[in-house]
């Protein structure tokens, strides 16, 4: 993609002294509900309400949306609080439709990027708009199919870009709904620095108490915004309940929140350094987390063991083990003498792990 300062304008273009901050219900319900989580948001940091209009589900049966009723809604709520809308489109007739009634930010959600055929339809039904369009990433992790979206966008003459990270699914369960895999988007930021990046802390966590620390982590990594759901009466909303905060909790977490700004040399290198830290801090928490599934697995082994009767100490295995992680670890960048180091340690561990699984 070339010209890609283009895509950071329309960020430039609101003249914020603070990240971008979209904020409104995941869904919504009534005209009474839009406007009123509207008006309790428009002093506030948030500049961009957002509401789902067609809800994609998983299952049928569900609650999949007002409809085109719901864009007169946020029409109304843009009249009154001034504050820009956007919402989600799927398919050229929710395009067609969202631009009739002058939404200002269209996304496109994580189960129409991962499909080609849908991006494609999209963007031709978009080609040579001026609205912002934004891209959350497919539910797997790819970072070529996430791209991929955007350069269909960008070759249907679509200026104003920017990418979502939502987080991705898995099938092993973690405290997140979709793990966060911030590494995907950090690789994203570093290909494409101009393509502005929102963090989505809702989808990631589905868990309202997780939303702060999600946000900080996203700042601290330079993201240009964040992308939170907020309902006047969370525990009753009609989808995603759990993952929405009041708009009172939303204005103050935006209070909260530590935001690093670049105003000299100095600050520029802490900033960079903080970035750097971040991502550090992320890849010792995925080692403690893998090192946790390890031993779990140990345990697993020591039972099995215990029940043959079988020593814990296999030596031709534990070699076997140490030869094939020195030379992986050298294809790496990383010293055999650090291996054998880390590995001894990894090693001893698990054995006290079988050991108490097989003694007690």
């Amino acid at each position: 993609m070339e010209n890609k300062s283009q895509m950071r304008e329309w960020l430039d273009d609101f003249g914020l002294s603070h990240p971008l901050v979209i904020g409104g219900p995941c869904s919504a319900e009534t005209e009474e509900q839009v406007l009123k989580i509207a008006h309790e948001l428009k002093d506030s940091d948030v500049t961009v309400l957002r509401a789902g209009i067609w809800k994609p589900r998983t299952r049928p049966g569900m609650f999949e949306g007002v409809g085109a009723i719901g864009l007169k809604w946020l029409q109304k709520a843009k009249e009154e609080t001034g504050l820009l809308i956007a919402t989600e489109v799927a398919n050229k007739d929710h395009v067609k439709l969202a631009i009739e009634h002058d939404v200002d930010i269209l996304w496109i959600g994580a189960r129409s990027t991962v499909s080609p055929f849908i991006m494609q339809e999209i963007a031709d039904a978009l080609e040579g708009t001026d609205k912002i369009v934004l891209v959350k990433n497919p539910v797997n992790p790819d970072l070529a199919l996430w791209l991929g979206g955007v350069e269909r966008l960008y070759t249907a003459n679509i200026k104003k870009l920017g990418l979502i990270h939502r987080g991705f699914s898995s099938y092993e369960k973690t405290k997140y709904r979709n793990n966060p895999e911030w590494q995907i988007a950090v690789e994203a930021q570093n290909k494409f620095p101009d393509l502005p990046m929102i963090c989505d802390p809702s989808h990631i966590t589905g868990k309202r108490d997780l939303i702060f620390d999600i946000c900080q982590t996203a700042l601290d990594l330079n993201f240009d915004g964040l992308m939170v759901e907020s309902h006047w009466d969370p525990d009753n909303a009609w989808s995603d309940a759990a993952q929405q905060v009041t708009p009172t909790r939303l204005i103050q977490i935006m209070k909260d929140l530590k935001i690093r700004k670049e105003s000299d040399h100095e600050e520029a290198y802490n900033t960079a350094l903080n970035n750097l830290r971040t991502q550090i801090d992320i890849a010792d928490q995925t080692i403690l987390d893998t090192l946790g599934k390890r031993m779990l697995v140990a345990e697993e082994i020591g039972l099995l063991k215990k029940s043959k009767n079988v020593a814990v100490l296999q030596n031709k295995r534990w070699n076997e083990i140490l030869g094939k992680m020195i030379l992986e670890g050298k294809d790496r960048g990383l010293s055999e003498e650090f291996i054998l180091k880390i590995f001894k340690a990894i090693h001893q561990e698990s054995i006290n792990h079988q050991e108490e699984v097989v003694n007690g």
